[in-house]
């Protein structure tokens, strides 16, 4: 089959971007398909056994049954799901100045290019917000464009959660990409009139609610896999 692809963003830093994506991959493996995340531009790095590793990447790696098969080489893979690791916890166009990096568009699509000749389903994890930026002129907006790839949009629900989805659902579709469907991340356990929020999102957002995540402290993708309703995902490929 043609590999498909999905660009993970979120409605702000911190709203469980890379939770969505491992889960999703979780999910497609479920139903069979060989699955991979792709985590373009990584900002943030600890050195384990001298190497530089993203706690963000490590966990898309392990949900990713292409990897674990060893479809292609493994050295290459590695540089394919992460083009980028900025070793600073800072804006990715700030870590890439502090470490004499330009984030380049096309490296990034040729990787992505790789992966999807090696996987049914690709899944994409966007840095920050949707218009983080990642150089002096271009943003993750621009990457997501440059993809062309349906967008999966992580809502943190908490207070201004609506504003932020639907400003973010209108600079999606400004970019003429499409809101594939959404997900609804319980970040605040307390947030007062939560159903009405999610009512009011459901109403407005152009794409389905695929899944609504509960609050965790320690968070499991794998468990979260099970949240996504089959049929819902097996629509996104069609």
């Amino acid at each position: 089959m043609t590999a498909h692809g999905f660009f993970v963003t979120g409605t702000d830093t911190g709203v469980g971007k890379s939770l969505v994506s491992a889960a999703l991959l979780h999910a497609y493996a479920s139903l069979g398909y060989r699955v991979v995340g792709m985590k373009p531009v990584a900002a943030g790095a600890n050195q384990i056994d001298g190497v530089w590793c993203n706690e963000d990447v490590e966990q898309l790696r392990a949900a990713s049954n292409v990897i674990a098969e060893g479809t292609a080489d493994l050295t290459e893979i590695a540089a394919w799901v992460n083009p980028y690791l900025l070793r600073t916890p800072v804006a990715p166009h700030i870590a890439a100045d502090y470490q004499g990096v330009s984030i380049e568009l096309p490296r990034i699509r040729d990787a992505y290019e790789h992966l999807a000749a090696v996987a049914d389903v690709v899944v994409v994890e966007g840095a920050g917000g949707f218009k983080v930026p990642l150089s002096p002129t271009r943003d993750s907006a621009d990457l997501a464009r440059h993809l062309g790839l349906p967008i999966i949009l992580v809502v943190g629900m908490r207070l201004g959660c609506l504003n932020h989805a639907l400003l973010t659902a209108e600079a999606i579709a400004a970019r003429g990409l499409k809101l594939a469907g959404w997900v609804a991340n319980r970040l605040d356990p307390e947030m007062q009139a939560y159903d009405e929020n999610l009512i009011a999102l459901s109403m407005r957002l152009p794409g389905p609610l695929l899944a609504e995540l509960p609050h965790a402290e320690l968070p499991d993708a794998h468990a979260m896999s099970a949240l996504f309703v089959p049929k819902k995902l097996a629509v996104l490929l069609v």
